[in-house]
């Protein structure tokens, strides 16, 4: 399978953020959610069932696979990590998400997971 790029691990943590919400999931609930045309969501979902990453059944609704799913969870928690770390930092929630948003693609397992690992040592929950 091949690697996907940024936007396509976009339309999967969006896809994964939606169906926490709701078990039914659209095109135009994507394209809504994330400020995009039908044809830019369109085409991007046909990369994603060609990848193997989504599922689309005859009424249109939208779930992931298993492989889908994995990396969907994976750079949602990334997301919400990196944005965790930034807040307590002392960036405003706003930015946080924006930057969190814009590092979660590029950074690697093994810097992100001693992140992980220093804020679980450090955290005061």
């Amino acid at each position: 399978m091949a690697a996907l790029l940024e936007s396509g691990e976009m339309y999967l943590e969006t896809i994964y953020v939606l169906n926490q919400k709701s078990s039914h999931v659209r095109a135009i609930d994507i394209g809504e959610h994330m400020g995009y045309s039908k044809p830019s969501v369109s085409r991007a979902l046909g990369l994603l069932l060609e990848s193997g990453h989504i599922l689309r059944d005859a009424d249109g609704y939208i779930t992931l696979t298993k492989t889908g799913e994995a990396k969907a969870k994976s750079i949602y928690e990334r997301h919400t990590v990196l944005t965790e770390l930034l807040i307590n930092i002392g960036v405003d929630k706003k930015t946080a998400a924006e930057d969190a948003c814009r590092v979660e693609h590029y950074i690697s397992d093994k810097t992100f997971n001693a992140i992980k690992k220093h804020i679980e040592k450090h955290s005061t929950k």
